[in-house]
């Protein structure tokens, strides 16, 4: 009879017993790695790291965060190959992902990070960038510029005298000096001649 109460009664506290309670609401947050710069075909040493935790500000352990790249333009992949990475919080809420691998595409791009645990979600995106490769913008740039050097040469001919005058684009310099040349000689034509007889 002792027995039979004894287990009753810990059937009773076993249904009487609180859940755990569910998250309701999570909350995501950017800590570190926000606004990187990476090298064109680099992998990244800076981890972009998350911080979830409940809407009492609680730490939120053992949420799946997933961090999602561009499919195309400026981005990379992630350590896996992948534009997709899962990540799960530790005991802090934190979830940390390393080794981004940028691609050769300069420009901004962002990371859509996404939280979940239980039937709770919360979203956000870290803005990164590829840097413009080192030394390639200058040199296209002197490239075309020395393309577009001289773009009108003229020459120009009044009063018997011949100038050549260069204008560099975008350049407030001087026309080219003037240098004159010899007179050109009038041309002579002789028509044929005509012989008139009269009368006598």
């Amino acid at each position: 009879m002792y027995l039979k109460s004894v287990g009753i009664a810990a059937m009773w506290l076993w249904w009487a017993a609180p859940a755990p309670a569910q998250v309701a609401i999570l909350q995501i947050r950017v800590i570190a790695g926000e606004g990187a710069v990476h090298l064109p075909g680099s992998r990244s040493t800076r981890p972009i790291t998350v911080e979830i935790t409940e809407e009492t500000g609680k730490p939120v352990p053992g949420a799946a965060v997933s961090f999602h790249l561009p499919e195309d333009g400026p981005g990379g992949a992630f350590v896996n190959g992948l534009r997709t990475e899962v990540v799960i919080t530790d005991g802090s809420g934190h979830a940390s992902l390393h080794g981004l691998l940028a691609n050769r595409i300069p420009g901004r791009f962002q990371i859509r990070i996404l939280a979940s645990k239980e039937q709770a979600r919360a979203g956000t995106v870290s803005f990164q960038y590829v840097a413009e490769p080192k030394g390639g913008a200058a040199a296209a740039s002197g490239a075309a510029a020395g393309r577009r050097k001289w773009v009108a040469l003229a020459a120009v001919v009044a009063g018997g005298a011949v100038a050549s005058i260069a204008f560099t684009r975008g350049s407030a310099a001087s026309p080219a000096a003037v240098v004159p040349s010899a007179p050109v000689p009038p041309a002579l034509s002789i028509g044929t001649p005509s012989i008139s007889v009269g009368k006598p």
